[in-house]
């Protein structure tokens, strides 16, 4: 019987993960399989309280493994395939064992969004790319484009000029939603070009991306742009998929929980992006992870009949 399981390996997992071990809970955590989870694709954090020099993604969840393992915590690099919410304590199954648990913290963030046109899944990993970090490195003196106009499209954009000869930037709408910073750093980046109020149709090459097929959404114009590359940055959808049926979730399947990130079924909690649709920083994923385990700390104390701290 475990106290606690922690579902998702990002960064407000792997907070619940510190503090819950060092409460003694012993917890375990499943990473799934993507650890680390998006940060991991983030070149540079440079809003991250106390690195003011900016603070690379990879670098961050390395010292979360480490600084949750210190205290006691087990990581577990397994993907989470069935759990049962209806009976008290809980089941979790992964690929390879099944455990009883007392309470569970949900961290299992988001995923990238599809464009879902012809094209996209034939030609991924064959020049359509959801990571500028990990595949920035093959475009080398390329011409690419980058599909979205939020903080993501922008920061990757930027990042991908490292590379690349030039960087075109397709937008469905004729202004970009990323913060101020990122949109000056762009447009002052001479290798970063906009194409404004277009979608993208369809995306056709031989074995390779070549060109994409694009339609301008106010003259219903259809153009091909030849193009080396593509990168999709037009949001997430919330990793949910196991708690259907199970826990209240909102109509896009953010899972539905109050400021004490509890669920519709107590000793239920979840924090971070399955849950966030509006913020989506780490900060805010870290604070979330914080009031998951804090909350389940009480809930577990109750459960024995023990005081709790500050109650």
């Amino acid at each position: 019987m475990e106290n606690t399981i922690i579902i998702g390996g990002g960064p407000s997992g792997y907070t619940a993960a510190i503090y819950t071990s060092r409460a003694l809970l012993q917890p375990k955590l499943f990473s799934g399989a993507t650890p680390g989870g998006q940060i991991t694709l983030t070149n540079d954090l440079e809003n991250y309280p106390g690195f003011p020099e900016g603070i690379g993604g990879f670098e961050i969840f390395q010292k979360l493994d480490e600084q949750a393992k210190k205290f006691g915590s087990e990581i577990i690099n397994e993907i989470v395939t069935e759990v049962d919410l209806k009976n008290h304590p809980f089941t979790v199954k992964t690929e390879s064992a099944v455990y009883q648990t007392k309470s569970i913290i949900i961290a299992t963030g988001a995923s990238p969004r599809k464009l879902n046109i012809p094209g996209e899944k034939e030609f991924t990993g064959k020049g359509v790319s959801y990571c500028a970090t990990c595949d920035g490195f093959f475009f080398r003196g390329k011409h690419v484009a980058v599909i979205g106009g939020g903080n993501s499209a922008l920061d990757e954009g930027i990042f991908l000029t490292r590379f690349a000869s030039k960087v075109s930037i397709i937008h469905r709408r004729d202004r970009l939603r990323g913060s101020a910073i990122l949109q000056e750093r762009a447009q002052r980046n001479e290798k970063i070009e906009f194409i404004w109020d277009t979608v993208v149709e369809e995306i056709q090459g031989d074995q390779m991306v070549q060109n994409l097929k694009l339609k301008n959404v106010k003259t219903n114009e259809i153009s091909n742009f030849p193009i080396d590359g593509v990168f999709v940055f037009i949001g997430y959808n919330p990793n949910s998929e196991l708690f259907n049926g199970q826990l209240n979730l909102d109509e896009e399947g953010y899972i539905l929980v109050n400021e004490k990130k509890q669920t519709n079924i107590p000793g239920v909690f979840a924090a971070g992006d399955i849950e966030d649709k509006i913020y989506r920083q780490v900060s805010t994923c870290v604070g979330a992870g914080t009031i998951a385990a804090l909350e389940t700390e009480k809930f577990l104390a109750a459960l024995e009949g023990k005081a709790y701290p500050g109650k």
